[in-house]
């Protein structure tokens, strides 16, 4: 697998933690020093090594708003 670089650039929210300390959280990150993209995905204590998650671009999230703003209003 190819290397790969990233950098939060800000934690918006920790959504859950697991008993072993693993958090899933809203991050935006750059990854290889590209444009921040929102980022969910889960993380061990002190972000030493991740979970898989998803990337999603501002259009994206806005989508993903809209859909969950019709489901719960």
């Amino acid at each position: 697998m190819p290397e790969f670089t990233y950098t939060i650039v800000e934690t918006l929210g920790v959504l859950s933690e697991t008993a072993k300390g693993w958090t899933k959280e809203l991050n935006l990150i750059s990854w290889n020093g590209r444009e921040p993209k929102l980022d969910v995905r889960e993380w061990a204590p002190e972000h030493e090594k991740m979970g898989k998650g998803v990337t999603l671009t501002e259009e994206e999230a806005k989508e993903i708003y809209k859909i969950l703003a019709q489901r719960y209003s």
